[in-house]
């Protein structure tokens, strides 16, 4: 993986395509997007169900390769790395889903502690704790998943993604299970935490509000991008 440069942009495609092949049968989940994305820009990308939103964020994220094109995070190039390059790439990704996946039977804490000691961290604890605090759950620490409400469970979800201190959180549909109330919580964090700290997020919605808090809204249709427009 190239170095990466202090001017670079902290996401960037060029005429990526991404084709899914099943035996005969060809798929094309992106037709030739290109995106820039600055240091510190707050990112809504909308757009209908299958239109390659998700698809986009596991690009990035070096889940999957590109089929053709060029995808870099904060001017590193994500393709042709080994898989254990790409894995040192994703610490610079934090990733939060629609569903917490967070670990039933490990507490609140246990679960953030999790991404720093798979990546061999001695301080894992004390980030952990640094993170729940920060997303306002720092009481919570003992508990498990199942104790915790809907928007409890997703601010432990994010404190985990970014107890590492990400350059870039890839928030994929974060309010889709929560109910409007509580789901402007989890926005209002986002908000925060992208003022407070400059992290950059790339957040896929369909949710009014959450494109609402965005600096900027990328239109996706059909595997393109159609327009860009700012957030109102």
């Amino acid at each position: 993986m190239n170095a990466a440069t202090s001017s670079a942009p902290a996401l960037e495609l060029q005429d990526v395509f991404k084709v899914y092949k099943e035996g005969p049968i060809e798929t094309v989940a992106l037709r030739g997007v290109s995106m820039r994305v600055e240091p510190g820009e707050y990112v809504a990308l909308c757009g209908p169900s299958g239109c390659g939103k998700s698809t986009l964020l596991n690009l990035v994220a070096g889940i999957a390769l590109a089929t053709a094109g060029r995808v870099r995070v904060c001017g590193a190039e994500v393709g042709g790395q080994t898989e254990t390059e790409r894995a040192l790439m994703r610490r610079s990704v934090g990733l939060v889903f629609q569903s917490d996946n967070l670990f039933p039977r490990l507490t609140v804490l246990e679960n953030v502690q999790l991404p720093a000691r798979l990546t061999g961290r001695g301080d894992a604890a004390k980030l952990a704790a640094a993170a729940i605090e920060n997303v306002g759950v720092g009481s919570l620490g003992g508990r498990y998943p199942a104790q915790l409400s809907g928007g409890e469970r997703q601010r432990v979800a994010i404190a985990a993604a970014i107890a590492l201190a990400p350059t870039v959180l890839l928030a994929d549909e974060v309010t889709g299970e929560l109910d409007s109330r509580t789901g402007q919580v989890v926005l209002d964090l986002l908000t925060r935490l992208n003022r407070e700290t400059g992290l950059t997020i790339v957040a896929v919605t369909h949710n009014p509000a959450a494109a609402a808090s965005a600096h900027r809204v990328v239109n996706m249709r059909n595997g393109a991008i159609r327009e860009l427009e700012l957030a109102g």
